[in-house]
């Protein structure tokens, strides 16, 4: 039987409230999330052990914790439906970040769309969009969440992801990342690494490479990472140059030489060498 509390705020609707939590660091929610999950009838969660940590740290009644993984979530539904369609409030988190991302929960979910019961979205922490904001990648990007167990599957989904142009990415296991760096060079030659361990921890680190420099990257990792993998490194002077710099660099070739120019843009722009070079060779074929 899942435990209730019966002393529900009322100024609060009913419903399900998808409540993301810290990924890393305890001080990484939001007020509102905070008094979420203290106004809750029931907190369902992946892992109460984990889950009681946090909701220690803000004072939070942690009996309201039920655990709704993936291996009972299909036995729990009957019942967490029923209280919710008697206007309880039912907050759903993870054990970090967003929940249903990679994560339980898109079976209640689904079954709340179908009921028509109330779900709100509840925002905060995401190692996706972490990642995303320190990498310097372009920000048109795919997640794609983990890689299934199965090699054939596995090297089915690096080929379709290998075929599509933006930023992506993954979640992995340190150990299935060295398992696979063939792989990302096989399928990502022409491409950028950031890899992301510890996001928003004490121990943050990130590491930072080409495809092509993979196997000379022997820093012993453990646990699961963020990876993010850069759009093809062919197309990203373009990318990292803005117009009006594009538009002066039209107007230094006609006088000065492409080591004059590559000179100048440096001065006031933190972009590589190469890349303003391959853009001066653009132009100069166009003519």
């Amino acid at each position: 039987m899942i435990p209730l509390n019966e002393n529900k705020i009322v100024s609060m609707k009913s419903g399900l409230y998808v409540v993301a939590t810290p990924i890393g660091n305890l001080m990484d929610i939001s007020f509102n999330a905070i008094e979420i999950l203290k106004k809750s009838d029931i907190i369902l969660c992946e892992d109460t052990r984990v889950s009681k940590k946090l909701l220690n740290r803000y004072n939070i009644e942690y009996k309201k914790l039920v655990a709704n993984h993936k291996f009972n979530e299909n036995k729990n539904l009957k019942e967490i439906i029923n209280y919710l369609e008697n206007n309880k409030i039912i907050s759903i988190i993870s054990d970090a970040g967003t929940p249903c991302i990679s994560d339980p929960g898109k079976i209640l979910i689904n079954e709340c769309v179908k009921k028509n019961i109330n779900i709100f979205s509840i925002p905060g922490p995401s190692s996706v969009v972490s990642a995303i904001s320190i990498s310097g990648f372009s920000d048109k990007f795919i997640f794609y969440g983990f890689f299934p167990e199965k090699e054939k599957d596995m090297k089915n989904d690096f080929e379709a992801l290998s075929k599509l142009n933006f930023t992506i990415v993954i979640f992995i296991s340190a150990k299935k990342f060295k398992k696979n760096s063939h792989n990302l060079k096989k399928y990502f030659p022409d491409r950028k690494l950031l890899i992301c361990k510890e996001l928003t921890k004490m121990y943050e680190q990130h590491f930072r490479m080409n495809v092509s420099e993979i196997s000379n990257f022997d820093n012993e990792l453990k646990g699961e990472i963020t990876l993010v993998i850069s759009q093809k490194i062919q197309n990203e002077s373009e990318d990292y140059l803005s117009n009006m710099e594009k538009k002066k660099i039209r107007k230094l070739i006609k006088n000065l030489s492409i080591k004059d120019i590559v000179s100048e843009i440096k001065k006031n722009k933190d972009i590589s060498r190469k890349e303003i070079y391959n853009y001066c060779l653009k132009i100069k074929n166009e003519k």
